[in-house]
């Protein structure tokens, strides 16, 4: 029974039952070929078990020998009868193939423990395969969609606090999007010829935040652009880009996950010069590319 319960916790969940059945096949002292008679008894056992399973196959020895050469007999007991079985009774996916020498409650009957069991459901037992070896269907469970907030209160530096209005539809958006889809933050504006969010736009910088906070695996390219003219001198696309990933470092999003880059006018919505405040506006942008999520 110990050996028996040995398997069972080598096994993982599987349990002992009635229902269970063994099959044992017995080795000549310190040989891991089978006598031609237990041949013989395997070979009719297969034939009777075509629909049969087996669900794990253990070896053992008798103390003679060191330890070490024990477990390798026994493993080699094991890979005997396994290749015998193979390909002419099903096995479970998750079969094991357990060797444990002499390491075993002894009989003293030495044959009785030159031995290798074959553990198996019969046909008629297989409908109830989980129950049997106690398997318990395991409720799958789904992720809790991620439910954003439609505004967020920032306290300041001198203890006022500020609220932003939030853009859901845009944070579900980057959440869901795909490898090398891109999105433009919106209304993301900055002071004039500077890296500096406005005031009314630093929502923009939080909406993004919390969807890096809310996902773990999304890793992003920020990437800036500006208007109106063909040479960018003072890189503004690029620190731009740049001040807000600084603006998500602050928050401990890890850096990792996140580069930026300024194309300067490079790629514009519009041509250049642009024929209106509306084609500027479309031009001064900054976007984010899904790296990988």
């Amino acid at each position: 029974m110990k050996n028996l319960l040995l398997i069972v916790l080598l096994f993982g969940n599987v349990m002992v039952s009635k229902a269970q059945e063994q099959y044992e096949v017995y080795f000549q002292s310190n040989k891991h070929t089978l006598p031609v008679s237990e041949s013989v008894g395997l070979e009719k056992w297969i034939l009777e078990n075509k629909q049969s399973k087996i669900l794990a196959i253990s070896g053992y020895t008798d103390e003679d020998g060191t330890n070490q050469f024990n477990d390798t007999l026994a493993k080699k007991r094991v890979e005997s009868v396994f290749k015998l079985v193979k390909d002419k009774i099903k096995i479970r996916e998750d079969f094991k193939k357990l060797s444990f020498g002499e390491n075993h409650t002894q009989s003293k009957i030495k044959a009785e423990n030159r031995k290798v069991i074959i553990y198996f459901l019969k046909e008629k037992d297989l409908a109830r395969e989980a129950e049997i070896i106690g398997l318990k269907n395991k409720e799958v469970v789904q992720p809790k969609p991620i439910v954003f907030p439609e505004s967020i209160i920032v306290t300041n530096f001198d203890g006022s606090q500020m609220e932003y209005k939030l853009d859901v539809a845009f944070m579900k958006s980057l959440n869901e999007a795909k490898t090398g889809e891109k999105l433009k933050i919106d209304n993301l504006n900055f002071v004039l010829n500077t890296f500096a969010v406005t005031a009314d736009s630093r929502g923009k910088l939080y909406e993004l935040l919390l969807v890096m906070q809310q996902n773990p695996n999304l890793k992003i390219s920020i990437q800036g652009h500006v208007c109106c003219v063909q040479n960018d001198r003072q890189n503004l696309s690029t620190q731009r880009a740049k001040a807000v990933k600084m603006f998500l470092e602050q928050k401990k999003i890890d850096p990792t996950r996140m580069n930026f880059k300024g194309f300067g006018s490079t790629v514009p919505l519009f041509p250049i010069p642009e024929k209106s405040e509306i084609e500027r506006a479309a031009n001064r942008r900054v976007e984010i590319e899904v790296i990988s999520n």
